[in-house]
């Protein structure tokens, strides 16, 4: 008794699966084409960063941590008298030195970073040549601040979208469609090129470490922002 209710539930059960059977194959899309449309233009960097920082090493780790947080304080303060720069501190670390053999402690050295940034590229590149006599240079670079960034992706949404339907178009008449039925459509910005900072090292740096360092002419250059449109169409045949 027992086995024969079994078999009729897997009866059932099989039934019911092949009665579902046409109702997902109604489901199945034909004539559907995937393309992707890119766009994308040059965009002006608005944004200079400045990373500079202060070294030293000496035998007394509180002599020395004072000296740079008294050199720190000083940039920082010099720093905000300067109309649109904006100023924070970086990273800071401290190690110590070992003598030849890698046992004793000989000294400690100590690196503490400041960030600048502004719009301003003048008062900007005028102020870090003001803190050279100080500080040394780890980089200096450029970038899109977040509205230009935001105006310009927003301008080639509209042109991705409009090179999505051209293709679409293009991709239907070549197969012989009517018309055509948007699936999907996914917008997706792909950033920006990455931007090589200027790099200076230390020797570099003290070379230049004089109490009227000159002015560097700015370049800021540009970055390639893309868009991409990617989707599905689905073709009607006449």
């Amino acid at each position: 008794m027992h086995r024969l209710t079994r078999l009729t539930a897997v009866l059932a059960f099989t039934f019911a699966g092949l009665t579902s059977l046409p109702a997902a194959a109604q489901d199945i899309r034909f004539n559907q084409v995937a393309l992707r449309a890119e766009v994308s233009q040059d965009v002006a960097h608005d944004l200079m960063h400045v990373v500079l920082f202060s070294e030293g090493q000496s035998s007394d780790p509180a002599k020395l941590a004072a000296q740079t947080t008294e050199t720190l304080n000083g940039a920082v303060a010099q720093a905000r008298r300067v109309k649109n720069v904006t100023a924070k501190l970086g990273s800071r670390h401290s190690s110590p030195i070992y003598d030849d053999k890698g046992q004793t402690i000989t000294g400690w050295r100590e690196r503490a970073e400041l960030r600048l940034e502004s719009a301003d590229f003048v008062a900007l590149s005028s102020l870090t040549s003001e803190l050279l006599s100080d500080l040394k240079m780890a980089s200096m670079n450029f970038a899109i601040s977040d509205p230009v960034r935001k105006a310009s992706e927003d301008q080639l949404l509209k042109q991705a979208i409009a090179a999505f339907k051209a293709r679409a178009q293009l991709a239907t008449d070549a197969l012989g469609g009517k018309d055509y039925k948007l699936v999907n459509l996914n917008l997706n910005s792909a950033g920006f090129q990455p931007v090589r900072a200027m790099q200076m090292d230390a020797m570099a740096s003290s070379r230049s470490l004089s109490k009227a360092a000159p002015v560097q002419d700015i370049e800021a250059g540009t970055s390639e922002v893309t868009v991409n449109a990617d989707g599905v169409i689905e073709v009607q045949m006449p």
